[in-house]
Order: structure tokens, then C-alpha cells, then sequence
């Protein structure tokens, strides 16, 4: 059996600029798919696409149901068709749960959870017979952190819309990425440094947090060879995959 790749197969990035969204559009793009990486920020669009030696860049925010459309629109248009639409987009504000403002649960759930949905929305039409749609979740869902309260429920609420288009939609697949510690990403930059150091001595005291962390690379390597196999096997549907770092866990 040879080497299955995603060579060939169309696939959409939405959320590419940074992170894991970036290295699978990245790693997809030099397996030879047919690309379109879509994120806010154009110029490091540009870097992705280049880096990836191919693919279209779309220059659009997922809060904006108007960017959706012209995400699907420009699929339509350069690749025909859909196979997989990979969603990894996420705002996190570090904050004790009795301090989150409204301003900021509206932040959260407005890109967590609404503009995945407008997103997905917008590329139905699009999607080819048994398509897939990953989004990224967190270890923080049932496994509560402190101050990543506002997070980790809109993660729980991304996971159970998940659920809802699974129900709604069996004609695809729809597949939820729970991923554990991953370094660099962005994820923590605007994080209070105070707050953030009083934090990690929690998540440490209650044994949530390994010694070592995984990259965006290997994180995107793994979901590129699995969802590489998945796409040949259309009768397989796979609901929830986690990753966690394997390392030990740091000692309070």
C-alpha cells in the first residue's frame, strides 16, 4: 500500500496565518493539494502560500459573513469542489471567570463558535459527497483551567455544533480536534504575564500541564496523514480525535 498524502485533494484552510491552521497549510500545500488558505492578515497569507510552493491566498475574516461567501466563492471558482475544509481559528482572553466582561464573551463566542458556524455555512454548497470539516477544540473542555473559563466554554459549545451538523448533515463528515499544549502559536499573546504566571501555577498544582509541548508542525503532520486516509475512505466517518503532548506531567 503506498503512501497516502493529500496530493490531489481540495482543501480549504480557514484561519492560516498562524498556528496550526498555517503549518497544515503549509504541510498540505507541499503534499500537492489543491489549496485555498484564508485568514485576516494578507501579507502573512502571502508568506503561507509561498512557503507552501502553491495554493490561493483569500484574504478574509470568519466573523464576517460577507468574507465566508467569498471564501466559498473563491473555492468554487479554483477548486470546483471541497474535500476538506479545515477550520482553526480561536481568541482566548486570559481572565478569572468573575471578571469576564460582556465585551469579552461576545469576542469569544462571536469567533469560537458564530464564525465557525458562518463559515461552514457559507461552504456547504460547496462541499463534495462525503467532505470533510475539522475544527479545533480544547483539553480545557471538562478539564477546567483557571482563567480560561470564557474559553473552554466556547470550545464545548463549538464541539456540540459540531454535533448539530453531524445530525443535520450526514452526507459529510464533521471531525473535532481536541488539542493539548502546543508551542509556538499566538495563543497566548495577549495574555497579562501577572495573571498568566499565577495561572500556570494552578494548572501545574492540579496536574494539567506536561513538561514538554507539542509544535504546529508535528500537530499538522499527524491530522494531515490522517485526514489524507479518512479521504480515501468516504464510509469512514471519524467524530473526535485528541492530541496531547506525551510527556510527563510537571510536578507542583
Amino acid at each position: 500500500m503506498g503512501e497516502r498524502t493529500l496530493a490531489g485533494k481540495r482543501v480549504v484552510v480557514v484561519g492560516a496565518s498562524a498556528g496550526i491552521g498555517r503549518a497544515f497549510a503549509v504541510r498540505a500545500g507541499k503534499e500537492g493539494a489543491q489549496l485555498l488558505a484564508a485568514a485576516r492578515r494578507s501579507d502573512r497569507l502571502q508568506e503561507v502560500v509561498e512557503e507552501a510552493g502553491c495554493g490561493t491566498a483569500v484574504t478574509a475574516d470568519a466573523r464576517n459573513g460577507e468574507d465566508c461567501a467569498r471564501i466559498a466563492e473563491a473555492a468554487r471558482e479554483r477548486l470546483g469542489a471541497i474535500d476538506l475544509l479545515f477550520i482553526s481559528i480561536g481568541y482566548a482572553p486570559l481572565r478569572m471567570f468573575a471578571q469576564t466582561t460582556s465585551a469579552e464573551w461576545f469576542d469569544v463566542m462571536q469567533t469560537n463558535v458564530v464564525a465557525v458556524h458562518r463559515a461552514i455555512t457559507a461552504c456547504l454548497p460547496v462541499l463534495a459527497p462525503a467532505a470533510m470539516v475539522a475544527t479545533l477544540t480544547s483539553e480545557t473542555v471538562g478539564q477546567a483551567r483557571v482563567a480560561l473559563g470564557c474559553y473552554s466554554t466556547s470550545k464545548a459549545a463549538l464541539a456540540e455544533s459540531m454535533n448539530a451538523w453531524r445530525c443535520e448533515h450526514p452526507e459529510f463528515r464533521f471531525c473535532n480536534v481536541t488539542v493539548g499544549g502546543t508551542v509556538p502559536t499566538e495563543f497566548t499573546a495577549s495574555f497579562d504575564a501577572e495573571l498568566l504566571s499565577v495561572a500556570v501555577q494552578h494548572w501545574i498544582a492540579r496536574g494539567l500541564l506536561q513538561q514538554t509541548m507539542m509544535t504546529p508542525d508535528d500537530v499538522a503532520d499527524v491530522l494531515a496523514g490522517m485526514f489524507a486516509s479518512v479521504l480515501d475512505f468516504p464510509d469512514v466517518g471519524p467524530e473526535n480525535l485528541v492530541l496531547r503532548p506525551a510527556s510527563p506531567l510537571v510536578s507542583p
